[in-house]
């Protein structure tokens, strides 16, 4: 993912008003963030306990969605898979991430939801830049692009569900 500005980032929302594109928290250190090994910028919102933020590159535009995932923690004995990246993490290190859909499905209460790394540190689980629980990563046959191209499929595959 290349470098985006808080003006690309907040012009990108797709499942929320201007306006609350333009409230929305934004992650204070998007100057070192490590580019070059991101699939999406997803940071969550630490004056709200259960709202993420998630923005992507998909056809050369910038696309944004709000999350919300529940605040509740888990324990530490039940194990989870995130389905973007497939990296398993113990308690509350996976979670039901919903987004509201587009338009007037979306006005009208209507969201759709997958598992995910509670962090959203997905492309750095899968490129091993951050090292998961253990047991988190399998060993894959997949070489990394393979399996970097596999976490973008299913990363699209849940924001194409948002259209109306």
């Amino acid at each position: 993912m290349k470098a985006v500005t808080e003006q690309e980032i907040r012009a990108s929302f797709v499942n929320c008003s201007k306006g609350e594109a333009a409230r929305l928290p934004l992650p204070r250190d998007l100057a070192e963030r490590p580019w070059e090994d991101l699939d999406f910028l997803g940071w969550l919102d630490l004056s709200a306990p259960d709202r993420g933020y998630l923005v992507t590159e998909r056809d050369g535009a910038l696309l944004g969605v709000t999350l919300r995932y529940p605040s509740r923690r888990s324990g530490f004995l039940r194990r989870s898979m995130c389905s973007v990246c497939l990296t398993t993490h113990p308690g509350s290190g996976v979670s039901l991430m919903t987004a509201r859909k587009r338009g007037k499905a979306g006005r009208e209460g209507n969201s759709v939801g997958l598992y995910m790394c509670t962090d959203l540190a997905c492309s750095l689980y899968v490129r091993g830049k951050k090292a998961a629980a253990p047991g988190g990563r399998m060993e894959e046959s997949l070489t990394v692009e393979q399996q970097i191209e596999r976490t973008r499929t299913n990363l699209f595959g849940f924001l194409d569900q948002l259209a109306p």
